[in-house]
């Protein structure tokens, strides 16, 4: 049995529809400072703390003020990466696609949008039911919500509206059940 805190990334220099792999802005840069003060007080320095963060700069930024505080190292994990660009959509019309589906299913991406969105899902959810030990790990809003909705059994895209640098807690049972502890914070989040 282990929880997992994932933390969404803390404000980004750019929007979605604008840059593929943006680092944080100032404002970021604050909220990983302030989240990485929260986290080591709610979770410690336990020797068995794993910290873990998507391959995108963003989160690896909101995890460095962390893992420097507890003096770890932060292994970059795949399964937790953002959603997928939809191939064939331009750069500017990424925004739109993603409010679309963000008002759906995962069901229904599934089907519209193709296989590749139930590996995301499906490996994500994967990666959360494997891990054994507690596990700090800097995601993003889908990925989050992707396994606050296993957690529920809600097949919705979008289930909070997570704000920049929010702590949401799932614990993982013996049989690798996930189930919700804490939510994250929200806000009214700019799907820019």
């Amino acid at each position: 049995m282990a929880y997992i805190y994932l933390v969404r990334h803390g404000r980004a220099s750019a929007g979605w529809d604008t840059a593929v792999d943006p680092g944080l802005d100032d404002v970021g840069m604050q909220q990983a400072g302030a989240v990485a003060a929260q986290l080591a007080e709610r979770v410690g320095a336990s020797t068995d703390v794993r910290v873990v963060s998507s391959p995108l700069r963003r989160c690896q930024e909101t995890a460095k003020p962390f893992a420097t505080l507890i003096g770890k190292t932060t292994q970059v994990e795949a399964r937790i990466t953002e959603i997928p660009s939809p191939v064939g959509v331009a750069m500017g019309e990424r925004t739109e696609w993603l409010r679309r589906v963000m008002q759906g299913t995962w069901s229904q991406v599934f089907t519209t949008d193709g296989a590749a969105y139930r590996e995301f899902h499906d490996a994500l959810v994967q990666w959360a039911r494997s891990v054994r030990h507690d596990t700090v790990a800097f995601s993003h809003f889908i990925a989050i919500n992707a396994l606050i909705g296993s957690a529920l059994n809600d097949d919705r895209v979008l289930i909070r509206s997570l704000d920049n640098a929010s702590i949401t807690t799932l614990h993982i049972g013996a049989n690798s059940e996930l189930t919700l502890i804490d939510a994250g914070s929200e806000a009214d989040t700019l799907i820019r």
